[in-house]
């Protein structure tokens, strides 16, 4: 396995950061509390970064007992408040300003958010918007409140460096120049040490398995194509001439427009999706055969074999690896080619998956803290300037990643 890559600078000069804006006259001043809501996997030392950017941070949990478990765990005892959570609880203590950071289940977002916009605080989680959190958006907008999402690794890291890549491509190519464009994002988890099984559970394993069961939406060779089953779309894939297996996931196309691809650049390739180890797709097959056609109850039985046949434990190390590429072609032959690479492993402190989860929605809540972020729905930095603004931060407290480019 290669060496993490350290940070190189850019070859060419990066996009102008945006202005601070000035703070929004209908947004509700931060308070500088952060309520930080579960203590799972992906809690790491993004919550340490918090308790010294933020002026209170309280660490919910099933019992006060728990919270105070985790936050020594994390060397924080004493830097941070451990709190048992009820939504009860939390509402009470819920100032106007504060911060809520949910760790909790995508399910558990629209309960949180709904008692944020009630009580004008801000929202902040790292998984992608659901319907039940966007029908809320013009409430929270109203109110004043910031609804920050899609803020970790995937999606959130993913997003910063595909802002980056394309406004680098603009400022050469020209965003009113005809050209054919090809980006594809590819993140995976994948055990450090690989095993037979090719993969180590960084997260539930029914999340996992329903995701597999959720049709793929992209665009190849020009046109919109669908995989009602992604593994099926399994492909060979190479990082840095290391074999890997890349398949596509979820729905790839909003984001032609969430990126801000400019209308003359017509994508030939764009794929969102996952990264697996070489031998993965091989190593499932029994695992597809019995998803095929599963219903809710069969999905369930087979989470819990696979959790019981391949734990995680505390001796397990885990990588996570995000590439990033964009190949721009105009039609007068100029061109312009970009990637950002991200290869971690994690350590007996803190797993790869935490700390680029915990230090991506960290770098956000600051930015909330900061009041440089709007009311209403935001996902990760949605503009060429905040992207270079949170990589840069992340950079500076040592998550590594590679940008290269070229003609």
């Amino acid at each position: 396995m290669p060496e993490t890559p350290a940070p190189a600078p850019a070859p060419d000069p990066a996009p102008a950061l945006d202005p601070d804006p000035a703070l929004d006259s209908s947004l509700v001043p931060p308070s500088g509390t952060v309520h930080w809501i579960g203590a799972g996997l992906s809690t790491g030392s993004g919550l340490a970064a918090l308790c010294g950017a933020a002026d209170r941070v309280r660490l919910w949990h099933r019992t006060e007992e728990r919270a105070g478990e985790s936050l020594a765990a994390l060397g924080l005892t004493g830097r941070a408040e451990p709190r048992a959570y009820t939504p009860g609880a939390l509402t009470a203590e819920l100032a106007p300003g504060d911060v809520v950071v949910s760790m909790l289940p995508t399910p558990e977002h629209p309960g949180l958010l709904a008692a944020c916009v009630a009580g004008r605080a801000h929202f902040a989680c790292s998984s992608y918007v659901s319907d039940a959190v966007l029908d809320q958006v013009p409430a929270a907008t109203a109110a004043g409140v910031v609804v920050l999402t899609e803020a970790g690794l995937d999606p959130g890291i993913d997003h910063l460096f595909a802002h980056s890549l394309i406004a680098r491509a603009r400022a050469e190519i020209g965003a009113d120049t005809a050209a054919e464009v090809s980006l594809t994002s590819y993140c995976g988890g994948v055990p450090a040490v690989p095993n037979d099984f090719r993969y180590r559970f960084s997260w539930a394993p029914a999340g996992v398995l329903n995701a597999l069961r959720s049709p793929a939406r992209y665009i190849e060779s020009g046109a919109e194509t669908t995989a009602p089953r992604p593994w099926e779309a399994t492909r060979p894939h190479v990082v840095d001439g290391e074999s890997f297996e890349a398949y596509p996931n979820r729905d790839s196309v909003p984001f032609v427009g969430q990126y801000g691809l400019p209308p003359a650049w017509q994508p030939q390739t764009f794929v969102r999706g996952t990264l697996r180890l070489d031998g993965w797709l091989e190593a499932w097959q029994p695992v597809f055969a019995r998803l095929a056609d599963a219903d809710a109850g069969s999905v369930t039985e087979l989470a819990q074999d696979l959790a019981t046949r391949y734990p995680t434990t505390d001796a397990d190390r885990d990588r996570v690896v995000l590439a990033v590429t964009l190949d721009v072609r105009a039609g007068s032959g100029r061109s312009w080619s970009g990637r950002y690479l991200l290869d971690l492993v994690g350590d007996a402190q803190e797993s790869a998956m935490a700390r680029c989860v915990s230090r991506t929605l960290s770098a956000g809540v600051r930015a909330i803290l900061r009041g440089t972020l709007p009311p209403g729905l935001n996902r990760a930095a949605e503009t060429p300037g905040r992207a270079e603004e949170w990589l840069t931060e992340l950079a500076g407290e040592g998550l590594d990643f590679r940008l290269t480019t070229g003609a």
